[in-house]
């Protein structure tokens, strides 16, 4: 999952951080992408409308 999806799903930088109760400056740290465990926290709290990558499926297939 890209970071900027997370961003634009919540409106804001500070709402994401909010709601995964961390602060705006972790989230700032993350790069381009969200970190694993992070996006199945997001998955869960956004009841779905996030979705978390599937890394299985891309390992299994190498």
């Amino acid at each position: 999952m890209k970071r900027q999806k997370a961003i634009d799903h919540f409106g804001s930088i500070p709402k994401l951080a909010s709601a995964l109760n961390i602060t705006y400056e972790a989230v700032r740290q993350w790069g381009e992408d969200v970190p694993e465990l992070r996006q199945y926290q997001l998955e869960k709290i956004t009841n779905g409308a996030l979705k978390a990558d599937d890394k299985k499926s891309s390992s299994s297939a190498a």
